[in-house]
């Protein structure tokens, strides 16, 4: 995700590797991160709800922890969205808006310290509020000339997670883990999601939209739940069998629905995109678990690991970096803005943004919903 938004800034980079234009047919590398993403926290969400119901926590405690971290990376979402508009006109510098945004996600949701005085920790996240209270009272888009407030063209990225998290985990908690349930429920999301991209069905649902998003991760959850079912025979060869034909059927249904559903497009999130990804996915999957559970070899991913065990830090952190260059008006010399060099400069961001992370996390300055 880091180096994918940080490569579209960069010029004249292999076509293979950036994202695919609007109303292009088809698909290329940065097409591809964002619905694994979700397939990834589809993924997660049998291990974090599971064992909050295999614990005994009640329905109610489960859901208000469900609304809670949807209502966190929907609100994110939702400005950083209005962030892509934002007018050179607006009292408050973009750079200036921008890092003070990012640092009132921190004080909200910041994994504070149990030892940590609670007056002092309702403080920080007070002045977190504030201080997003004031950004939005000061936020200016559009063009001087035609300045707007804050609005919800689109959700963006986390926005688009938290909804679909909220969906798919009240499905998941509804339905208590069980996989039949859960799978008619992928079923009848594929379905909306192929009914309204063929124009069998000319609305959007409430909070589903046309279904792409929640398929996704309701992918992820019915796979993890897949994994455990099968590794309970005690015979892998099945799971190595069962994933493979499952990631290459869906490949190839994506190839076969793409003529009726409006071809491959990220931008309209159309079947044979989600078809195609969660097949990627799925084989990513099954290649993982046997590099990681099979041979061991988790400490090969140990320079990364604070991406996963801080991945909304991890995401924020760059647009900290971003703000502080625009404030300092700071841009990278021209080789590391082209071709090679900006991949190259890209990967390195990656990098250093995960190090960043790292180095926070052992201060324990993490965000945590």
């Amino acid at each position: 995700m880091i180096f994918v938004n940080d490569l579209s800034d960069v010029h004249k980079v292999p076509l293979w590797i950036d994202h695919v234009k609007e109303n292009v047919d088809g698909m290329h590398f940065a097409d591809t991160i964002f619905p694994i993403f979700l397939f990834i926290a589809g993924l997660s969400i049998p291990l974090a709800i599971g064992r909050r119901l295999n614990r005994g926590d009640s329905f109610l405690s489960i859901a208000s922890y469900i609304l809670l971290r949807s209502f966190a990376l929907i609100v994110m979402g939702f400005f950083h969205v209005n962030m892509e508009e934002y007018s050179t006109a607006a009292v408050i510098p973009p750079g200036v808006w921008e890092f003070l945004l990012t640092l009132s996600f921190f004080l909200i949701w910041l994994d504070y310290p149990e030892t940590l005085a609670k007056a002092k920790k309702y403080a920080l996240i007070g002045a977190g509020v504030v201080i997003l209270a004031v950004l939005a009272w000061f936020y200016k888009g559009g063009s001087p000339n035609a300045p707007t407030g804050l609005s919800p063209s689109w959700w963006g990225i986390l926005g688009i997670i938290g909804w679909a998290y909220l969906v798919c985990s009240f499905l998941y908690l509804i339905c208590r883990g069980n996989f039949i349930a859960l799978t008619i429920c992928l079923f009848l999301l594929v379905g909306i999601n192929i009914c309204y991209h063929a124009d069998i069905v000319d609305m959007d649902i409430p909070i589903i939209k046309d279904g792409a998003s929640t398929s996704l991760m309701m992918f992820g959850i019915v796979i993890s739940l897949l994994y455990p079912l099968i590794i309970s025979k005690g015979n892998y060869k099945i799971l190595w069998l069962t994933f493979a034909l499952i990631g290459l059927a869906l490949i190839a249904l994506g190839f076969i629905i793409r003529p009726y559903t409006e071809g491959i497009s990220k931008i309209h999130s159309t079947p044979a995109w989600v078809f195609i990804c969660t097949g990627i996915g799925v084989l990513l999957f099954e290649f993982f678990i046997w590099l990681i559970d099979v041979k061991g070899k988790q400490n090969w991913f140990k320079i990364i690991k604070p991406a996963g065990t801080s991945t909304l830090t991890c995401y924020l952190i760059p647009y900290f970096m971003v703000a502080i260059f625009t404030i300092a008006d700071f841009d990278y010399p021209r080789i590391f803005n082209y071709g090679a060099g900006g991949v190259f400069r890209s990967f390195a961001v990656s990098f250093i943004v995960i190090f960043i992370t790292g180095l926070l996390e052992k201060k324990r300055l993490r965000l945590k919903i």
